[in-house]
């Protein structure tokens, strides 16, 4: 007989697939980067539509980074400096962005499969329309975590925090909400397909009542 399998089901997660050796390459629209470590990023970067594989970032302080309709496979981001990211429409597969301050990490519409986000200070992240499976957000803060009509499948929070998480229209399966220190949920009733701890449950229940119609009086 077949074992049943224990829900919510973890992220599967691998580290980026890098080689000991990588080569200095600058950044530059629609570039096609393998095997490099991209170098003096700085100011406004434009790298809409390019391919970066098996690559690393190390440092980047930018003002603005662009990376809409880009595809990021097997890349690494450390010790990032950033006012915004724009990663619209992109296509991820293993990506780890690991330490730093990012104003705006703007995802809408991407399609990812195994991002680790560890360790960052993040003012607004949005996976807004969003088709993501195998996350996960570690040791960092977001003050803002806007997830409509996203699609999420296998993710995970651990050890991190929210001020406030919009949830409107989102699709869930085998997301770990446990994890997440979140002040304000903007709609609990789009937390279905989530998993909850008994203390998260005690201290939404006055907002699930709410948007249930239940009145509760002592």
């Amino acid at each position: 007989m077949a074992r049943q399998q224990t829900h919510p089901i973890a992220p599967r997660i691998g580290a980026p697939d890098l080689p000991s050796e990588l080569e200095d390459a600058s950044a530059r629209r629609s570039a096609d980067l393998r095997r490099a470590r991209v170098v003096g990023l700085a100011g406004d970067v434009d790298l809409e539509h390019a391919s970066l594989e098996e690559c690393r970032i190390p440092s980047p302080s930018v003002h603005a980074l662009a990376l809409r309709g880009a595809t990021l496979v097997d890349v690494e981001i450390t010790d990032i400096r950033a006012v915004s990211i724009s990663a619209r429409d992109t296509t991820i597969r293993r990506l780890r962005i690991a330490g730093g301050r990012i104003g705006t990490l703007d995802l809408t519409g991407a399609r990812v499969s195994e991002l680790e986000l560890r360790d960052l200070r993040i003012d607004y992240l949005t996976l807004a329309g969003a088709r993501a499976e195998d996350v996960l957000i570690g040791g960092s803060a977001i003050r803002a975590l806007d997830l409509p009509q996203a699609q999420l499948t296998r993710v995970a929070f651990d050890g991190s925090r929210a001020d406030e998480v919009d949830p409107r229209g989102m699709r869930a399966s085998d997301v770990d909400l446990r994890g997440l220190d979140a002040l304000a949920y903007l709609d609990v009733l789009a937390l279905r397909g989530t998993t909850l701890s008994e203390e998260q449950v005690r201290m939404l229940a006055p907002a699930f009542a709410t948007a249930t119609g239940i009145q509760v009086r002592d």
